[in-house]
Formats: C-alpha cells, sequence, structure tokens
C-alpha cells in the first residue's frame, strides 16, 4: 500500500544538503537569523528542567526532534518536520513508485483487508486477491496495524516475503511468497461512458500523472474512433500533490493562457506558469466534477479550466486549500514541508478557505469515484447530460 500525502502541493528543493549547510556554518549569521539569547536560555531551561524532573527518562534525540516537530507543525497545518521514514513515504507517493509488493490494504474490525492488488506487481502476478484477510507476514501476526504491515511488506527490491491469507472458501490459511519490486503506482482511470464520451479519473498528482492523463486520453480516442465528444474528469476525493503535475494536466488541455501565479518570500517562492499550444482533446466539451475533498493541486487544474471557461464544473464546492508546500532535505535523511507560497487561479483568485464553486451544483448524497461503475454513477450521469446539452447547443448555434 502506498500512503499519500493529502491535501499538498509539493515542491522539492535540494537546496539544503549536507554540503551546503556545513558552508553556511562558517558564514556569519544574519541579524534576523540570531536567536535572541533571552529565548535560547528559556529554550535551555526547559530542556533541562524536562531532562532532570520528567516523570520517565527522555532520550535526548527524541526531545529534540520532538522539540523541532512542535516548532514546525505550529506554524500551520500544512508544514510539518519529517523524519527519514516519513520523508521516504512522501517521496515515494509524489513519484509514483515504491518498493514493496504491490496491494493497497485497509483495516476492518476482523483484520487487514486486500482491497485490490496493483496491476503488474508482485501481489497481482501472485494470484491475491480484493477480499483477502493479510493474517501473518513472514509469520508474524499482524493483528490491525496497518502501517506496521506497511513497513513489513516494503523492502528492497528483490528481497523475499511471505504473507500469509485468510481467504473465503479456502479451508485453511494460504502461504504467499513474495519477492519485492519497483511497483509503479498509476493515478489516473478511464473508461468510455458512451460512443464519444470518455471518462477520466485522476487520485491524486505524481510525476507520472501527465505521462498517465496522455496515454488515456490516446486510449479512449481509439476505443472511439476518432476524437472524442465530451470528456468527463473526475477530481473527486483527489487530496492535490504535485504541483507541476498539475500544471502539465491543465496545459494538456488549454491551448494557452496564464495556469497558476504564487507569491513568497524568496524567489523560488514567485512564480507564473502558462499553457503551450497544444490541446489533447482538440477543443472537445469537458465537465469536471469536484467535491469538498478536492484540495489543493486538484483545484489548480480545475481552477484553471473554469477560469478559461475550457470546462463546466459540476458537485461540490471544492476544499479551499490555497498554499504550496515544499519539501526541503536536512541532514540524516530528514525533511522538513514548509509553506512557502499561496497560489491564485488565472483569474487572480485566492481559493484558501473558500474554495471553488462548481457551475452545477449537485445536492444529495454523494458517490464515492469507481471507474469500473462510472456509467452507474449518478453524478457521472449528471455531468454526461451537460455535456451532451452543450453538444446540442453547439450543433444548434449557427
Amino acid at each position: 500500500m502506498l500512503a499519500l500525502a493529502a491535501g499538498a502541493v509539493l515542491g522539492f528543493s535540494a537546496s539544503m544538503t549536507g554540503s551546503v549547510l556545513a558552508d553556511l556554518r562558517d558564514q556569519p549569521a544574519a541579524a534576523d537569523s540570531v536567536l535572541p539569547w533571552e529565548d535560547a536560555r528559556l529554550l535551555a531551561e526547559v530542556l533541562e528542567r524536562v531532562k532532570r524532573d520528567y516523570v520517565d527518562g527522555v532520550d535526548d534525540h527524541a526531545l529534540m526532534d520532538n522539540a523541532i516537530r512542535g516548532m514546525v507543525s505550529a506554524l500551520d497545518p500544512h508544514s510539518a518536520f519529517l523524519d527519514a521514514e516519513e520523508y521516504e513515504e512522501i517521496r515515494a507517493s509524489t513519484t509514483g513508485s515504491y518498493p514493496g509488493v504491490g496491494i493497497e490494504i485497509a483495516a476492518e474490525p476482523t483484520g487487514i483487508k486486500v482491497l485490490r492488488p496493483i496491476e503488474g506487481s508482485p501481489a497481482f502476478r501472485a494470484g491475491i486477491r480484493a477480499g483477502d484477510m493479510i493474517v501473518a507476514i513472514d509469520g508474524e501476526k499482524i493483528g490491525l496495524d496497518v502501517d506496521h504491515a506497511i513497513e513489513r511488506m516494503r523492502g528492497p527490491a528483490g528481497s523475499r516475503v511471505t504473507l500469509t491469507l485468510a481467504r473465503a472458501g479456502a479451508p485453511a490459511p494460504i502461504d504467499v511468497p513474495l519477492q519485492r519490486a519497483q511497483v509503479a503506482v498509476h493515478s489516473v482511470e478511464h473508461a468510455m461512458l458512451e460512443p464519444g464520451y470518455g471518462y477520466l479519473r485522476i487520485t491524486n498528482f505524481s510525476e507520472t500523472t501527465a505521462h498517465d492523463v496522455h496515454a488515456a486520453i490516446a486510449d479512449l480516442e481509439r476505443g472511439s474512433h476518432g476524437a472524442l465528444a465530451g470528456l468527463v474528469l473526475d477530481l473527486r476525493n483527489n487530496p492535490g500533490g504535485v504541483l507541476e503535475a498539475a500544471v502539465e494536466v491543465s496545459d494538456a488541455f488549454l491551448e494557452s493562457g496564464l495556469i497558476v501565479t504564487a507569491e513568497g518570500r524568496t524567489p523560488d517562492s514567485r512564480f507564473r506558469m502558462e499553457a503551450s499550444p497544444g490541446d489533447d482533446l482538440a477543443g472537445a466539451d469537458m465537465v469536471v466534477l469536484v467535491n469538498g475533498a478536492s484540495a489543493s493541486a486538484a483545484e489548480i487544474l480545475a481552477g484553471a479550466l473554469k477560469d478559461h471557461k475550457r470546462a463546466v464544473l459540476a458537485g461540490r464546492t471544492t476544499y479551499g486549500k490555497g498554499s504550496v508546500q515544499t519539501v526541503m532535505p536536512l541532514s540524516g535523511g530528514r525533511a522538513v514541508k514548509l509553506t512557502t507560497s499561496r497560489y491564485f487561479t488565472p483569474s487572480g483568485a485566492s481559493i484558501q478557505d473558500k474554495g471553488i464553486t462548481p457551475d452545477i451544483a449537485i445536492d444529495g448524497e454523494e458517490t464515492a469515484p469507481d471507474t469500473a461503475a462510472a456509467a452507474r454513477d449518478r453524478e457521472v450521469r449528471i455531468a454526461l447530460d451537460a455535456l451532451k446539452s452543450r453538444s446540442r447547443l453547439a450543433r444548434a448555434s449557427p
């Protein structure tokens, strides 16, 4: 399973490497970066009190890690100090691949359930099925601890692990030996709704998303035996991801124009990104489905398409996260994720705490996105009807 950093627009910085830090230590500190001696003394006093008087002994390194974690997390809900394991997890979620066995899992009252094996992964090739329950890993019972299960299944490509599974209809648990491999996690799914009308869902934004979008549209066009008449783009429950990926996908549907701008304190945090010529859909109508869990990078894409009148938005008001986080490596394999910019849609609007209001509001009980059942999804059908209406109006226009 690959846990994703939800609700993030992420950039990565290589500026904080060990060699750079070593150079900085040899340079005089800027006046405004020196910790006032009163604050330094207070910090030292608190640390000393905790070490001397706290009811349990505290490891010095753990104490400092917690102090740093608290300092950064107090800045805003999206900034965080990442230990080596957390940093590796966020790197895996944004690169679109990780070393492991390739299954999505979830905790249930009776144990840890396989939601699905990822196509082409070791688990998929070994015949692991959705609904299998993981009883043990390398002979060790795992209970309901999903994080521990993920940690046990991860490992270097080429190494081996054995999963013990309880399967409906099987008289006894099944041992499945697996050889770990680099597993590609694709964030794009697609299907044909009706002749000429395609469905494309983006679950999150990683480095592979734009490539997968291009490939999905090409496949839909092959299935349609020509250009599509319209596309439903599903961004429901998309928590965000890599900023550049959202910009690339926006560019795939726009011929020109501004996609996003950002403002921050440093030169790198201030930017504007524009579309280049070329529209993968050749101007075919689009309806974008959004909801309250469509956040951050998903809102960049939805906002760009809405502001340029390239697509109609349908669904519910989006989450409203208008900031950019940059992941900066630190020593010891750790990193800090800091909010470095606030971004604005092409119209100049900030969606922070407001979200984007759809053109077509959809009320009632929400449906969970499911590509296999997209044609029966009530909200997808509403979007498809809107596409057909736009096509009829276009044909009726002189």
